[in-house]
C-alpha cells in the first residue's frame, strides 16, 4: 500500500470508531517510517500540529516499553492503558517500516474502555490491522 492510500485507510478507521463510539476514540494519530536509528514522520492529524515533533520521542516511551521485546508482525498492534496527555495510547505496525501511534489526549484507555461502546469501537481497529496484513505499507 501507498501512503496516501495508508492515510485513507487510517482516516476511514478513524471515523468508523468514532462513529461506533459516538464520540471521539483517538483525536491524534501519526504515520511514522523506522530505518535502523532513525525515524521520519510520514503523516500527522491531531490538534498538535505545531508541536507534536518535539515531544515524539517520549511521547510514544510507554509504547516503546510494552513493546520491549516482542516481535511485531504487520497488523499487530499494542496499547498502554494508562497513557496520560500526550502520550499516544496505541500503535500498530504497518509495514515493514511503518508504523501509527494513536492517542487521545484528554483520556487513557482504562478511561476510553469504560463505556461499553468501546467494544463496538474496536473492530474498525482490528479491520484497519486486517488490511495491512494483505497490503502492507512500503
Amino acid at each position: 500500500m501507498n501512503l496516501p492510500d495508508a492515510r485513507s485507510a487510517v482516516l476511514r478507521a478513524v471515523g468508523r470508531m468514532n462513529s461506533a463510539y459516538n464520540k471521539v476514540v483517538f483525536d491524534e494519530w501519526v504515520l511514522v517510517k523506522v530505518a535502523k536509528d532513525q525515524g521520519s514522520i510520514l503523516t500527522y492529524e491531531g490538534p498538535r500540529a505545531e508541536t507534536y515533533q518535539r515531544r515524539f520521542k517520549s511521547d510514544i516511551a510507554p509504547l516503546q516499553t510494552e513493546m520491549t521485546g516482542r516481535k511485531m508482525n504487520i497488523g499487530d498492534f499494542e496499547f498502554v492503558q494508562d497513557g496520560h496527555g500526550t502520550f499516544f495510547d496505541a500503535c500498530m505496525r504497518l509495514g515493514p517500516a511503518a508504523y501509527l501511534f494513536c492517542n487521545h489526549t484528554a483520556m487513557t484507555m482504562t478511561e476510553i474502555r469504560k463505556d461499553p461502546l468501546w467494544l463496538v469501537a474496536q473492530a474498525p481497529f482490528v479491520d484497519l490491522a486486517a488490511q495491512f496484513r494483505a497490503d502492507p505499507v512500503e
